[in-house]
Protein backbone atom coordinates (compact mmCIF):
# COMPACT_ATOMS: atom_id res chain seq x y z
CA UNK A 1 0.00 0.00 0.00
CA UNK A 2 1.39 3.54 -0.98
CA UNK A 3 2.40 6.14 2.23
CA UNK A 4 -1.19 8.08 2.85
CA UNK A 5 -0.26 11.97 1.60
CA UNK A 6 -2.37 13.48 3.97
CA UNK A 7 -3.45 12.81 7.70
CA UNK A 8 -6.61 14.49 9.79
CA UNK A 9 -7.43 13.92 13.37
CA UNK A 10 -10.64 14.09 15.37
CA UNK A 11 -10.99 17.49 15.86
CA UNK A 12 -8.43 18.67 14.18
CA UNK A 13 -8.26 19.72 10.24
CA UNK A 14 -4.99 19.33 9.42
CA UNK A 15 -3.27 20.15 5.97
CA UNK A 16 -1.67 18.51 3.31
CA UNK A 17 1.74 17.66 4.78
CA UNK A 18 0.52 16.37 8.41
CA UNK A 19 3.38 13.79 10.22
CA UNK A 20 2.77 10.10 10.10
CA UNK A 21 2.11 8.90 13.02
CA UNK A 22 4.72 6.31 14.59
CA UNK A 23 3.76 3.25 15.03
CA UNK A 24 1.98 1.33 17.56
CA UNK A 25 2.63 -2.15 19.29
CA UNK A 26 -0.16 -5.13 18.50
CA UNK A 27 -1.04 -5.03 22.23
CA UNK A 28 -2.26 -1.23 22.41
CA UNK A 29 -4.99 -1.22 19.33
CA UNK A 30 -8.22 -3.00 18.63
CA UNK A 31 -6.94 -4.14 15.44
CA UNK A 32 -5.04 -6.99 17.61
CA UNK A 33 -8.22 -9.14 17.44
CA UNK A 34 -11.02 -9.72 15.36
CA UNK A 35 -13.60 -8.43 18.53
CA UNK A 36 -11.75 -5.31 18.55
CA UNK A 37 -12.27 -4.62 14.70
CA UNK A 38 -15.67 -5.71 15.01
CA UNK A 39 -16.04 -2.92 17.23
CA UNK A 40 -14.52 -0.56 15.14
CA UNK A 41 -16.80 -1.55 11.97
CA UNK A 42 -20.03 -1.50 13.90
CA UNK A 43 -19.24 1.89 15.35
CA UNK A 44 -18.77 3.16 11.66
CA UNK A 45 -21.72 1.52 10.02
CA UNK A 46 -24.08 3.34 12.34
CA UNK A 47 -23.70 6.24 10.37
CA UNK A 48 -26.40 7.57 8.46
CA UNK A 49 -26.45 7.45 4.45
CA UNK A 50 -28.69 8.14 1.76
CA UNK A 51 -31.91 5.85 1.75
CA UNK A 52 -29.64 3.99 4.33
CA UNK A 53 -27.68 2.09 1.52
CA UNK A 54 -24.99 1.79 3.72
CA UNK A 55 -22.38 1.91 0.69
CA UNK A 56 -19.56 1.52 2.23
CA UNK A 57 -16.67 -1.50 2.87
CA UNK A 58 -13.39 -1.61 5.10
CA UNK A 59 -10.53 -3.27 4.48
CA UNK A 60 -7.82 -4.26 7.81
CA UNK A 61 -4.64 -3.88 5.90
CA UNK A 62 -1.54 -5.65 8.00
CA UNK A 63 -3.52 -5.38 11.05
CA UNK A 64 -1.75 -1.28 11.07
CA UNK A 65 -4.31 0.70 8.84
CA UNK A 66 -8.22 -0.05 8.21
CA UNK A 67 -9.06 1.34 4.79
CA UNK A 68 -12.58 2.75 3.64
CA UNK A 69 -13.95 1.51 0.45
CA UNK A 70 -17.19 2.60 -1.79
CA UNK A 71 -19.12 -0.05 -2.28
CA UNK A 72 -20.57 0.41 -5.84
CA UNK A 73 -23.28 -1.93 -5.54
CA UNK A 74 -24.77 0.42 -3.26
CA UNK A 75 -24.07 3.51 -4.84
CA UNK A 76 -27.58 4.97 -6.37
CA UNK A 77 -26.78 5.10 -9.90
CA UNK A 78 -29.81 7.37 -10.74
CA UNK A 79 -30.39 10.26 -7.85
CA UNK A 80 -26.22 10.22 -7.26
CA UNK A 81 -24.57 10.10 -10.53
CA UNK A 82 -21.23 11.83 -9.48
CA UNK A 83 -20.98 9.54 -6.48
CA UNK A 84 -21.68 12.83 -4.40
CA UNK A 85 -23.87 11.33 -1.57
CA UNK A 86 -22.18 8.24 -1.43
CA UNK A 87 -19.13 10.48 -0.65
CA UNK A 88 -21.24 12.47 1.96
CA UNK A 89 -22.47 9.10 3.61
CA UNK A 90 -18.93 7.26 3.33
CA UNK A 91 -17.59 10.70 5.09
CA UNK A 92 -20.06 10.09 7.77
CA UNK A 93 -18.70 6.82 8.51
CA UNK A 94 -15.63 7.66 8.64
CA UNK A 95 -16.36 10.16 11.49
CA UNK A 96 -17.64 7.10 13.26
CA UNK A 97 -14.74 5.08 12.79
CA UNK A 98 -12.66 7.94 14.12
CA UNK A 99 -14.72 8.03 16.77
CA UNK A 100 -14.33 4.60 17.53
CA UNK A 101 -10.28 4.53 17.63
CA UNK A 102 -10.68 7.55 19.82
CA UNK A 103 -12.81 5.86 22.54
CA UNK A 104 -10.15 2.93 22.53
CA UNK A 105 -7.26 5.24 23.80
CA UNK A 106 -5.45 5.61 20.51
CA UNK A 107 -5.15 8.96 18.28
CA UNK A 108 -6.23 7.94 14.49
CA UNK A 109 -4.42 9.78 11.46
CA UNK A 110 -6.65 9.53 8.45
CA UNK A 111 -5.63 10.24 4.89
CA UNK A 112 -8.39 11.22 2.49
CA UNK A 113 -8.68 10.15 -1.38
CA UNK A 114 -4.64 8.30 -0.71
CA UNK A 115 -4.36 7.42 -4.11
CA UNK A 116 -7.20 9.01 -6.09
CA UNK A 117 -5.86 8.14 -9.77
CA UNK A 118 -5.04 4.55 -9.36
CA UNK A 119 -7.84 3.87 -7.02
CA UNK A 120 -10.70 6.10 -6.81
CA UNK A 121 -12.67 3.32 -4.83
CA UNK A 122 -10.31 3.82 -2.11
CA UNK A 123 -11.48 6.71 0.16
CA UNK A 124 -9.72 7.15 3.22
CA UNK A 125 -7.06 5.14 5.37
CA UNK A 126 -7.37 5.11 8.48
CA UNK A 127 -3.99 4.20 10.74
CA UNK A 128 -3.92 3.87 14.50
CA UNK A 129 -1.52 5.99 15.95
CA UNK A 130 -0.23 6.70 19.35
CA UNK A 131 -1.95 6.08 22.53
CA UNK A 132 -3.76 8.74 23.84
CA UNK A 133 -6.66 8.37 26.72
CA UNK A 134 -10.21 9.17 24.98
CA UNK A 135 -11.09 12.66 26.23
CA UNK A 136 -14.54 13.08 27.63
CA UNK A 137 -16.20 14.89 25.00
CA UNK A 138 -14.68 12.01 22.62
CA UNK A 139 -16.43 8.82 24.63
CA UNK A 140 -19.81 11.03 24.60
CA UNK A 141 -20.02 11.73 21.08
CA UNK A 142 -18.99 8.16 20.66
CA UNK A 143 -21.53 6.76 22.86
CA UNK A 144 -23.88 8.79 20.66
CA UNK A 145 -23.47 6.89 18.01
CA UNK A 146 -25.58 4.17 19.11
CA UNK A 147 -28.37 6.46 20.16
CA UNK A 148 -29.08 9.09 17.22
CA UNK A 149 -31.78 8.55 14.70
CA UNK A 150 -33.17 10.32 11.34
CA UNK A 151 -36.25 11.45 13.08
CA UNK A 152 -39.12 12.36 10.30
CA UNK A 153 -42.15 12.15 12.74
CA UNK A 154 -43.11 15.95 13.59
CA UNK A 155 -41.29 17.99 16.02
CA UNK A 156 -42.30 20.30 18.84
CA UNK A 157 -43.13 24.17 18.00
CA UNK A 158 -40.06 25.33 19.77
CA UNK A 159 -36.63 26.49 18.33
CA UNK A 160 -33.54 25.29 18.94
CA UNK A 161 -31.80 27.79 21.12
CA UNK A 162 -29.19 30.18 19.03
CA UNK A 163 -26.39 28.41 21.52
CA UNK A 164 -27.04 25.16 20.60
CA UNK A 165 -26.93 25.70 16.50
CA UNK A 166 -23.52 28.04 17.61
CA UNK A 167 -22.54 24.96 18.75
CA UNK A 168 -23.89 22.79 15.88
CA UNK A 169 -21.99 25.73 13.36
CA UNK A 170 -18.38 24.95 15.60
CA UNK A 171 -18.47 21.24 14.96
CA UNK A 172 -19.28 21.46 11.08
CA UNK A 173 -16.32 23.75 10.79
CA UNK A 174 -13.99 21.67 12.70
CA UNK A 175 -14.20 19.67 9.76
CA UNK A 176 -13.56 21.74 7.11
CA UNK A 177 -17.46 22.82 6.58
CA UNK A 178 -20.02 25.23 7.13
CA UNK A 179 -23.55 25.29 9.03
CA UNK A 180 -26.01 27.85 8.02
CA UNK A 181 -29.73 28.09 9.82
CA UNK A 182 -31.80 29.65 7.42
CA UNK A 183 -34.04 32.62 8.49
CA UNK A 184 -38.13 32.29 8.01
CA UNK A 185 -37.88 33.97 3.96
CA UNK A 186 -35.11 31.49 3.34
CA UNK A 187 -36.72 28.24 5.20
CA UNK A 188 -40.34 28.85 2.85
CA UNK A 189 -38.25 29.28 -0.60
CA UNK A 190 -35.97 26.24 0.62
CA UNK A 191 -39.65 24.31 1.82
CA UNK A 192 -41.09 25.00 -1.48
CA UNK A 193 -38.00 24.15 -3.89
CA UNK A 194 -38.15 20.57 -2.45
CA UNK A 195 -41.64 20.32 -3.18
CA UNK A 196 -41.20 21.16 -6.22
CA UNK A 197 -38.25 18.87 -6.90
CA UNK A 198 -39.96 16.14 -5.64
CA UNK A 199 -42.73 16.50 -7.56
CA UNK A 200 -40.43 16.56 -10.89
CA UNK A 201 -38.78 13.55 -9.42
CA UNK A 202 -41.90 11.87 -9.11
CA UNK A 203 -42.54 11.82 -12.53
CA UNK A 204 -38.92 9.66 -13.80
CA UNK A 205 -39.84 6.81 -13.70
CA UNK A 206 -35.47 5.31 -13.13
CA UNK A 207 -35.90 7.80 -10.46
CA UNK A 208 -38.89 6.06 -9.07
CA UNK A 209 -37.62 2.26 -9.11
CA UNK A 210 -34.50 3.43 -7.57
CA UNK A 211 -36.76 4.78 -4.67
CA UNK A 212 -38.86 1.55 -4.59
CA UNK A 213 -35.72 -0.38 -4.35
CA UNK A 214 -34.61 0.65 -1.52
CA UNK A 215 -37.89 0.95 0.34
CA UNK A 216 -39.49 -2.03 0.22
CA UNK A 217 -41.62 -3.38 3.22
CA UNK A 218 -39.69 -6.03 5.10
CA UNK A 219 -36.37 -4.51 5.01
CA UNK A 220 -34.20 -6.31 7.83
CA UNK A 221 -30.67 -5.09 6.97
CA UNK A 222 -30.64 -1.81 4.90
CA UNK A 223 -33.46 0.12 3.14
CA UNK A 224 -36.02 2.37 4.05
CA UNK A 225 -38.79 0.45 6.14
CA UNK A 226 -41.93 1.56 6.84
CA UNK A 227 -41.65 1.81 10.32
CA UNK A 228 -39.01 4.77 10.31
CA UNK A 229 -40.51 6.94 7.30
CA UNK A 230 -43.20 8.54 9.10
CA UNK A 231 -46.16 9.88 9.20
CA UNK A 232 -47.60 11.80 5.68
CA UNK A 233 -47.93 15.27 6.33
CA UNK A 234 -51.73 16.98 6.50
CA UNK A 235 -49.65 20.59 4.80
CA UNK A 236 -48.67 21.39 1.86
CA UNK A 237 -45.22 21.83 2.05
CA UNK A 238 -44.28 19.02 3.57
CA UNK A 239 -40.15 19.42 6.31
CA UNK A 240 -40.13 15.58 4.99
CA UNK A 241 -39.46 14.02 2.24
CA UNK A 242 -42.32 11.41 0.95
CA UNK A 243 -40.90 7.84 0.19
CA UNK A 244 -44.81 6.73 -0.16
CA UNK A 245 -46.54 3.70 1.70
CA UNK A 246 -46.73 5.72 4.97
CA UNK A 247 -49.17 5.29 7.52
CA UNK A 248 -51.50 7.59 8.73
CA UNK A 249 -51.22 11.58 8.52
CA UNK A 250 -49.89 14.07 10.92
CA UNK A 251 -49.77 17.80 11.00
CA UNK A 252 -45.71 18.63 11.57
CA UNK A 253 -44.44 22.14 12.78
CA UNK A 254 -45.42 25.28 11.70
CA UNK A 255 -42.65 26.44 11.57
CA UNK A 256 -39.77 24.18 10.21
CA UNK A 257 -36.13 24.96 11.24
CA UNK A 258 -33.89 24.28 8.33
CA UNK A 259 -30.17 24.57 7.80
CA UNK A 260 -27.70 23.81 4.91
CA UNK A 261 -24.21 22.11 5.15
CA UNK A 262 -22.11 23.69 2.77
CA UNK A 263 -18.33 22.60 1.78
CA UNK A 264 -15.62 25.23 -0.25
CA UNK A 265 -15.38 23.05 -3.23
CA UNK A 266 -17.83 20.62 -5.05
CA UNK A 267 -15.52 17.67 -5.36
CA UNK A 268 -15.00 14.25 -3.96
CA UNK A 269 -12.89 15.59 -1.24
CA UNK A 270 -15.44 18.44 -0.05
CA UNK A 271 -18.20 15.32 0.07
CA UNK A 272 -15.97 13.61 2.59
CA UNK A 273 -15.56 16.09 4.60
CA UNK A 274 -19.36 17.25 4.24
CA UNK A 275 -20.13 13.71 5.99
CA UNK A 276 -17.45 14.24 8.62
CA UNK A 277 -19.37 17.47 9.17
CA UNK A 278 -22.58 16.02 9.25
CA UNK A 279 -22.04 13.14 11.68
CA UNK A 280 -20.18 15.66 13.96
CA UNK A 281 -22.97 17.93 14.08
CA UNK A 282 -25.58 15.80 13.85
CA UNK A 283 -24.15 13.67 17.28
CA UNK A 284 -23.25 17.17 18.80
CA UNK A 285 -27.46 17.58 18.42
CA UNK A 286 -28.42 14.40 19.94
CA UNK A 287 -25.92 15.44 22.87
CA UNK A 288 -28.53 18.41 23.14
CA UNK A 289 -31.47 16.01 22.89
CA UNK A 290 -32.37 17.96 19.07
CA UNK A 291 -33.26 16.10 16.27
CA UNK A 292 -32.81 16.25 12.81
CA UNK A 293 -33.76 14.49 9.09
CA UNK A 294 -32.65 15.66 5.63
CA UNK A 295 -34.83 17.83 2.83
CA UNK A 296 -31.78 16.63 0.30
CA UNK A 297 -34.58 16.60 -3.14
CA UNK A 298 -33.50 19.25 -4.75
CA UNK A 299 -29.70 18.21 -4.61
CA UNK A 300 -30.70 14.76 -6.05
CA UNK A 301 -32.73 16.74 -8.72
CA UNK A 302 -29.28 18.64 -8.78
CA UNK A 303 -27.12 15.74 -9.72
CA UNK A 304 -29.50 13.93 -11.75
CA UNK A 305 -29.80 17.23 -14.22
CA UNK A 306 -26.24 17.95 -13.64
CA UNK A 307 -27.49 21.83 -12.93
CA UNK A 308 -25.32 24.04 -10.31
CA UNK A 309 -26.84 24.55 -7.59
CA UNK A 310 -27.33 28.18 -6.48
CA UNK A 311 -23.83 28.93 -5.22
CA UNK A 312 -23.84 30.56 -1.65
CA UNK A 313 -21.08 32.85 -0.21
CA UNK A 314 -20.18 30.21 2.32
CA UNK A 315 -19.92 27.39 -0.35
CA UNK A 316 -21.79 24.83 -2.08
CA UNK A 317 -24.81 23.14 -0.65
CA UNK A 318 -23.72 19.21 0.32
CA UNK A 319 -27.03 18.64 2.85
CA UNK A 320 -30.38 20.06 3.76
CA UNK A 321 -30.87 19.54 7.59
CA UNK A 322 -34.51 20.03 9.72
CA UNK A 323 -33.90 20.34 13.54
CA UNK A 324 -35.88 20.61 16.08
CA UNK A 325 -37.22 18.49 18.96
CA UNK A 326 -39.02 14.99 17.96
CA UNK A 327 -40.12 11.96 19.91
CA UNK A 328 -38.32 8.72 20.58
CA UNK A 329 -38.20 7.21 16.86
CA UNK A 330 -36.82 3.29 16.07
CA UNK A 331 -33.65 2.85 14.26
CA UNK A 332 -33.38 2.33 10.92
CA UNK A 333 -31.82 -1.42 10.28
CA UNK A 334 -27.86 -1.95 9.51
CA UNK A 335 -25.40 -4.27 7.79
CA UNK A 336 -24.12 -6.84 10.22
CA UNK A 337 -20.81 -6.43 10.53
CA UNK A 338 -19.60 -9.30 8.92
CA UNK A 339 -20.91 -7.91 5.89
CA UNK A 340 -18.91 -4.86 6.17
CA UNK A 341 -15.43 -6.14 6.20
CA UNK A 342 -13.72 -7.26 3.00
CA UNK A 343 -10.20 -8.78 1.83
CA UNK A 344 -7.53 -6.61 -0.19
CA UNK A 345 -4.89 -7.43 -2.55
Amino acid sequence: MSTPPAAQHIGQHTGQHAARPARVTAYAHPLASELGVRRLLVAAGQAPSALNTQPWRFAVVRREFVELLADPDRRLRVSDPRGRSQHVSCGAALFNLRLAVCAAGLRPAVWLLPDPELDPGLLATVRLGDRRPATGRHRELYDLIWTRRTNREPFEDRRVPPAVLAELRIAASREGANLLPLDRHATADTLEFAALAEEELSHDADYRAELAAWTMPGAHADGIPAHVRGPRPAGDLAPVRDFGQRTGRARFEPRPQLAVLTTQGDRPLDWLRAGQALQRVLLTAARHGVSASFLNQPLDLRDMRHRRDPHHRRGHVQMIIRLGYGPFVARAPRRPAAELETARV
